[in-house]
């Protein structure tokens, strides 16, 4: 879904805008690092694996996947991370949140202003009641983004996703509008 007006992100230098396919090359240069995809489910053989992706940004469909590009504004807007929504229910008002980011930027609070930005947003802009969180159970850095974003710990979700062809667990964080 296009994002005409995204949120603000509290980091100096540093925006958020709609992803488009010339951002392509660049998502896929640090995404197809070891370190990035370690803990994730990402299983990327190529660059045109990203790019149906790009039809569910671009389409009109309310239920379609919302992604925006972290960018660095100090280096010509270059793509340093992105953060979005996908598995949106229009129907139950609810949505999953996902962020990637380079490794050149981690350590910074990034992902975590972008998802503190993004939640907000995501409850004011489209009426969300929920937005939940699933990460590799392996995964301690992320979700150490979503308890610091507010996000409660809902339980462990056994083989939940194919992970490079093996099944692995997920721990499920969630945020209630009310919360």
């Amino acid at each position: 879904m296009q994002i005409d007006t995204p949120p603000r992100l509290p980091c100096p230098g540093l925006s958020l805008r709609q992803l488009a396919r010339p951002d392509l090359d660049a998502w896929y240069a640090y995404l197809s690092t070891p370190d990035v995809v370690r803990h994730t489910s990402w299983n990327l053989r190529s660059r045109d694996d990203l790019l149906p992706l790009f039809d569910g940004f671009e389409s009109p469909d309310p239920e379609s996947i919302r992604r925006l590009a972290i960018v660095d504004d100090n280096a010509g807007g270059a793509l340093v991370g992105t953060i979005g929504l996908h598995t949106v229910s229009d129907v139950h008002r609810s949505a999953e949140i996902a962020y990637d980011l380079a490794p050149s930027h981690w350590g910074r609070g990034i992902a975590s202003a972008a998802c503190s930005a993004v939640t907000e947003w995501a409850f004011a802009e489209y009426g969300f009641v929920r937005i939940q969180g699933v990460v590799l159970a392996t995964n301690a850095r992320s979700a150490r983004v979503l308890q610091k974003c507010g996000f409660r710990y809902e339980g462990l979700l056994r083989a939940y996703r194919m992970v490079r062809g093996t099944s692995g667990d997920f721990a499920m964080y969630a945020r209630v509008a009310t919360d």
